[in-house]
């Protein structure tokens, strides 16, 4: 048994409450994941992942052995228009894309028919995007589609 325990009543861990609505999964295979609340998640197979709060996984999409850390916030459909009218990617992971063995930050933007995995990590690279064919860290920015 480790020394530290989440059920030690001498020792309680507080949290601020989310309210948040019980995730919607429609059409959704999750193998050995964990989904945490207020999740989107439409036709798609996640394995072996750690999906966090409010994240957005569209039709197709296939998350393996990844941990998305979520979303800050809800995009509207305004939101989303407006994104499209411009050319960018709403927050979460687009239509067909292939994430696998990642950690994706908050607020993360992947669009439609992205492919990313993992190389050689003890060569020192990172991960490969099939579009660019370029080796990467993406911070504070977007990966577009496909």
């Amino acid at each position: 048994m480790p020394d530290f325990s989440f059920y030690d009543r001498s020792a309680p861990i507080y949290t601020q409450p989310r309210y948040l609505p019980p995730s919607k999964m429609l059409d959704a295979d999750v193998i050995d994941s964990v989904i945490g609340e207020g999740c989107v998640i439409k036709n798609c197979k996640i394995q072996h992942s750690v999906i966090g709060l409010r994240s957005c996984i569209s039709e197709g999409a296939i998350i393996e052995d990844t941990l998305l850390m979520g979303a800050n916030y809800y995009e509207t459909d305004a939101d989303k228009r407006l994104l499209a009218l411009k050319g960018s990617v709403p927050i979460g992971i687009g239509k067909n894309s292939h994430v696998k063995r990642a950690i994706i930050d908050k607020n993360a933007r992947i669009g439609d028919n992205v492919k990313t995995k993992v190389k050689n990590v003890s060569r020192g690279d990172i991960s490969e995007n099939s579009k660019c064919k370029l080796i990467h860290w993406c911070v504070d920015g977007v990966v577009a589609e496909g």
